[in-house]
């Protein structure tokens, strides 16, 4: 036969329950602190946020904000003169090189200039105007035209020719030697010629028939110089 165990004494069991009471105590009280930890935390954690200075406050003072460069735009290459359209390069850097070397030379103006010079050389050649001849063209074309002019006259004749219009001025050449700048151009031009006797009678030419004239005349000019005129020192056929 077995033995009969003995049963627990009622003072140990009595001991056993207080433990239990104690620990479900301290669970019960871990989980209140812990409700109201997430309680003042919702409600804390909110004001706090609510009352924190912005980040951009913060650093704010009282100096105004500084003002960055502006922007510096690149540049910009000057855009080509037309009066190059179709120019060779190499003529296109000679006049280049005329405008570094002559800070006042500008080709729109000096194209302008050729232009009423062409016309006036002209009228003064057929007029016999030896002064204005004198005074736009060098030495050695001015001694052309007055030579001309002489043998003109001796044979009793003159010339009554009128420049129609002039279709077209085109940049031929263009250099620079030292200190001399030469620019050569081609004068296209409608011109009605007609030379008279010393009677007044047409003996060559027709003012009813205007003739196409071609010439390429070079103008030259000494950029130290102070006249600022540019002198016809070259005439050819176009």
């Amino acid at each position: 036969m077995f033995p009969i165990m003995a049963q627990p004494p009622r003072a140990a069991c009595a001991r056993c329950d207080d433990r239990m009471d104690k620990v479900l105590e301290i669970v019960l009280l871990a989980m209140v602190a812990a409700f109201l930890g997430l309680r003042l935390y919702s409600v804390l954690g909110r004001r706090a946020e609510q009352e924190e200075e912005p980040v951009v406050q913060r650093f704010e003072t009282d100096e105004p904000p500084a003002i960055r460069p502006a922007a510096v735009p690149a540049p910009v290459a000057p855009p080509r003169v037309v009066e190059l359209d179709g120019v060779m390069p190499a003529v296109e850097r000679a006049l280049r090189e005329i405008a570094a070397a002559d800070g006042k030379f500008n080709l729109a103006q000096f194209l302008d200039g050729a232009r009423g010079a062409y016309r006036m050389i002209l009228e003064a050649f057929w007029k016999g105007d030896r002064e204005t001849l004198r005074e736009l063209c060098d030495d050695d074309v001015y001694g052309g035209f007055i030579a001309a002019i002489d043998a003109r006259e001796a044979a009793g004749e003159t010339m009554d020719n009128t420049l129609i219009r002039i279709e077209e001025v085109r940049i031929h050449s263009a250099a620079l030697d030292g200190r001399m700048a030469r620019i050569a151009l081609l004068f296209v031009a409608d011109i009605a010629a007609v030379t008279r006797d010393s009677a007044g009678n047409v003996i060559a030419g027709s003012l009813d028939d205007a003739i196409e004239s071609r010439d390429v005349w070079t103008f030259s000019r000494n950029v130290s110089a102070r006249d600022p005129n540019w002198l016809l020192d070259e005439t050819d056929e176009g």
